[in-house]
């Protein structure tokens, strides 16, 4: 079984901000696999389905990005879910809008929903996808910024980025994460 998260902040007033991109990419695999996200449990909603013969649980945790390891090593015990089948998405402010890095392993580099996920799982060994969000373009906190919007001039670059990462773990149903890191790495 393959498990794709992606990170982000539960309720309306996070929807579409930059802090969910997480989020819109599991909504589109879910619409694109008909997986529904019809279970609510283990902190986080969830839906189970199958892709070439391959058991996948899209999971959306919802005890807020600072919090996110603790859905995804709820899910990973109850499963039996090892680290080579799990792949997290999540917002890179490093990385300009609508860039996508996908990585086998590596620090948080400052991100709480990552460090939550490393601490939880006691190691930093687990496929990620980083989708770009850029950094603010005049001086405003960080907090702000995530939280923020996306311009309207971004959006465009936003709608590609989902269905780029939802292909790439698309893609990850039928090779290894390896291979798909070489086909989609910007």
């Amino acid at each position: 079984m393959k498990l794709i998260v992606g990170l982000g902040n539960p309720g309306k007033q996070y929807e579409k901000t930059r802090h969910n991109i997480g989020f819109e990419v599991i909504d589109a695999l879910s619409g694109r696999l008909n997986i529904p996200l019809n279970q609510a449990k283990f902190k986080g909603v969830f839906g189970i389905g199958n892709m070439s013969g391959e058991k996948v649980l899209l999971l959306k945790p919802l005890t807020y990005m600072n919090l996110s390891g603790e859905s995804i090593r709820a899910v990973m015990d109850y499963y039996d879910i090892g680290l080579e089948e799990l792949a997290v998405i999540y917002d890179d402010l490093d990385l300009p809008v609508g860039k996508i890095r996908l990585r086998q392993k590596g620090s948080a580099g400052g991100h709480n929903g990552i460090k939550s996920t490393i601490a939880h799982l006691g190691s930093q060994s687990f496929n990620r996808i980083r989708v770009g969000i850029g950094r603010p373009v005049t001086p405003m906190p960080i907090t702000d910024y995530v939280l923020g919007r996306f311009a309207k001039e971004e959006q465009a670059a936003i709608e590609q980025v989902v269905k780029h990462c939802a292909d790439a773990c698309e893609a990850w149903l039928k090779k290894p994460f390896l291979d798909v890191m070489n086909t989609y790495n910007q």
